[in-house]
């Protein structure tokens, strides 16, 4: 591969590209139902823990062991590391979780419900651009191959796939309150507009820390599922539609499985 970064920047704005898309429902007729969006949501979960498990761990503790290193400990510590280091940043960043719940979190600031709710989904989609230019800088620049370019293409198609639904939940409240069309779904992309950077940063660690590439993907992988458990599933079974949801996420664990056997 000869950029990683670009590459990885390119995967960053591929993952924006489609919350711009799911935000576009806004200029839909009908917003889509409750029962679509549980879906769809749990979809996303399951395709971010299937991410997280074949693209980012499993890889992971390939390279520690071609590193000479026990396999699981890297794996343990840094997927420890990247859960921890997102409760660190719920627990002072102000923001709102997606959800009726409508409480904001982290330290108390006078900013609108508005500013609130784009940092809450800006918060977990930064570890998944992480994610995704952590997959490239190691498909480019991992000496013992476990990492491929099919692999970070697959994290990359998965990560954008779940990123509609996400879009069309942060635009669709704000179009109910009325805000314009528009204006809903600029602030839906928005929340997503950090996934490129977040990409560079992912390529970069990588490119100054490849002994420590193993420890990276499983932080990458703990930041993501910290973001599936604590506000994805939980969101999308508030509603009742527990047996929607969950069908969503076997089927969006089975996909990203599938892809990332398939391009890896």
């Amino acid at each position: 591969m000869e950029s990683p970064i670009l590459y990885a920047f390119l995967g960053g704005l591929f993952t924006w590209g489609l919350t711009a898309l799911g935000a576009a429902s806004v200029f839909l007729a009908k917003e889509p139902s409750r029962k679509l969006l549980d879906g769809m949501l749990g979809f996303a979960a399951g395709v971010m823990l299937a991410a997280s498990v074949f693209s980012l761990l499993l890889p992971g503790m390939e390279m520690a062991e071609a590193q000479g290193m026990v396999p699981w400990i890297p794996a343990v510590v840094g997927f420890l590391l990247g859960g921890g280091l997102l409760r660190l940043i719920d627990r002072f960043l102000p923001h709102v979780h997606l959800g009726p719940k409508d409480v904001p979190e982290g330290l108390k600031a006078l900013w609108r419900r508005t500013t609130l709710l784009i940092l809450g989904v800006t918060l977990h989609n930064f570890p998944e651009g992480l994610a995704v230019g952590v997959a490239f800088g190691a498909a480019g620049l991992d000496p013992t191959g476990a990492a491929t370019l099919g692999g970070a293409i697959a994290l990359a198609v998965g990560i954008g796939l779940q990123n509609m639904p996400e879009g069309l939940a942060v635009a669709w409240p704000l179009r109910r309150a009325g805000m314009p069309a528009a204006k809903a779904w600029f602030y839906g992309q928005l929340s997503a507009i950090v996934e490129p950077l977040g990409a560079v940063l992912g390529a970069l660690l990588v490119a100054e820390m490849l002994a420590l590439l193993p420890y990276l993907m499983a932080l990458a992988a703990g930041a993501m599922v910290f973001v599936i458990v604590e506000e994805i599933i939980p969101e999308s079974q508030a509603e009742g539609n527990g047996d929607i949801s969950t069908f969503g996420v076997m089927t969006g664990f089975a996909l990203m499985m599938a892809l990332d056997v398939a391009l890896g």
